[in-house]
């Protein structure tokens, strides 16, 4: 894209969103804070989303996408049972990096502290981020853990959420690195039972 190109209406609202929803609470942004940001009317809103509640769920979907895109490459590249395990810190140290989806911690962990009685456009999103997460978490448990797959999956899944959280603290200074150990640790005492 040029410089002279500017992007749809659309894109801009859902970029104005997922840099301003999920920093300054989604709740404390008025609308009008979106439009300003997006450059489009309040008719523009309303004619691509519906309400604010359904811009937000869009925007948690296209994060949602893109960080399974990325947590899938670190799963791809792991070489072994652990490294599988394991990639969703890998995935969530690239994630970061990348500047298209800032925010100071998680969007879906904000937004589901935010909103505990959420739309049900939001709920669902939310849960969908949840399922991905529990589910691979239990996947990739299963060959390090045998019956005790759960159990692992469960103190992988606190782990990563522990990680998310310290990034709100600034505390400790690598919290991906501390959250990674952690879950090494775990795999490893279940390995050995």
């Amino acid at each position: 894209m040029t410089t002279g190109q500017r992007l749809p209406a659309r894109a801009r609202l859902l970029k104005a969103a997922d840099q301003v929803l999920f920093d300054q609470g989604i709740r404390a942004t008025p609308v009008d804070a979106l439009l300003q940001q997006a450059e489009v009317s309040a008719a523009t809103l309303y004619a691509h989303f519906g309400s604010k509640d359904a811009l937000v769920a869009e925007a948690l979907r296209v994060r949602l996408a893109d960080w399974q895109g990325v947590w899938d490459q670190h799963i791809v590249a792991a070489d072994n049972d652990m490294a599988r395990l394991l990639a969703v810190f890998d995935a969530l140290a690239s994630y970061r990096r990348d500047q298209n989806h800032p925010s100071r911690w998680c969007a879906f962990l904000a937004a589901a502290t935010e909103l505990p009685a959420a739309a049900e456009e939001i709920s669902a999103v939310l849960a969908a981020d949840t399922a991905l997460l529990a589910t691979r978490l239990l996947h990739f448990s299963r060959p390090l853990a045998g019956p005790q797959a759960q159990d692992l999956a469960d103190e992988v899944l606190l782990a990563y959420t522990g990680t998310l959280t310290a990034f709100l603290r600034g505390y400790p200074h690598s919290p991906i690195d501390v959250g990674r150990r952690l879950a090494r640790s775990a795999a490893q005492a279940h390995s050995r039972n």
